[in-house]
């Protein structure tokens, strides 16, 4: 009994952090970036590259790749990606839209994007941490040091949110992959 308590509430922040908006680790590379090609992504049931209009990938599958193509730096496929999942109103969906987005040098439309993903989850731990490297991208380390502030307050200690966002401020500089 002991054992599942402590297992328990190991797993559970994490858990907690994943519904918030991504996972704390960055995605494992798969087919998806080293066989497919022109944005196709890798379709495990298939076991070949599709494209994401194919209407043969899952929504999570969708999203797995959409992570992967953005830590990748492959934005218009990231956003191609995102575009075929069922509900363009996801917190996660409009998170990594707000990424690239920032990443491809429209610091307004990813903060848009980002604040709708946490007004739809307040609890978006990732949204606000890529917000906040993108306020000290742009010099604006209040901005920046409130959304470490509400990390902290949401539970998003020890987190990557948490410790991508410290780093970017101390640094001066936001996380690359």
């Amino acid at each position: 009994m002991t054992r599942f308590l402590l297992t328990t509430a190991l797993v559970l922040p994490t858990v907690a952090f994943a519904a918030g908006g991504g996972s704390s680790n960055p995605p494992t590379q798969t087919n998806t970036t080293t066989t497919c090609k022109n944005g196709q992504v890798w379709s495990q049931s298939m076991q070949k590259c599709v494209n994401p209009q194919s209407g043969s990938l899952q929504d999570d599958e969708l999203y797995q790749a959409a992570r992967e193509f953005a830590y990748a730096g492959q934005h218009e496929n990231t956003l191609n990606v995102l575009g075929e999942m069922s509900d363009p109103q996801d917190d996660r969906v409009l998170t990594y839209k707000g990424f690239s987005h920032r990443k491809m040098g429209d610091a307004a439309l990813g903060n848009a994007y980002y604040r709708q993903a946490i007004a739809k989850n307040p609890d978006n731990l990732l949204a606000r941490s890529y917000m906040g490297q993108g306020f000290v991208e742009a010099g604006d380390f209040v901005g920046a040091r409130e959304q470490l502030l509400q990390i902290r307050a949401r539970g998003g200690q020890g987190t990557w949110a948490e410790t991508a966002l410290l780093q970017a401020i101390e640094t001066g500089t936001g996380y690359s992959y």
